[in-house]
């Protein structure tokens, strides 16, 4: 799932294209959504306006609504909005 608006900053687009072919920047395992965790999506995305996420099966056990739900809710927590998910890989975006 793509999100439909487009992007003008250029600087984020190429961030954008760096994060969704490299590695993956956090993982959301069996704690949760975490305080902790959301400050570290804020703190990334104040750093770089991309954080990739990967939701692990750990997680996935315990979270009964799908991934589209979650990355809404991640990027409401962290006044962010949702870029793309690919299976269980969320990539939320924070332009300035």
């Amino acid at each position: 799932m793509r999100v439909d608006e487009e992007i003008y900053d250029k600087n984020i687009e190429e961030k954008i294209k760096e994060r969704a072919a490299g590695k993956i920047d956090v993982q959301l395992g069996k704690n949760g959504i975490t305080e902790g965790f959301i400050n570290e999506l804020k703190t990334r995305l104040k750093k770089h306006g991309v954080v990739k996420i990967r939701v692990l099966k750990s997680f996935r056990k315990t979270y009964t609504d799908d991934v589209d739900s979650l990355a809404n809710t991640l990027a409401e927590k962290t006044e962010s909005r949702v870029y793309e998910i690919r299976g269980f890989t969320i990539i939320l975006i924070k332009e300035k």
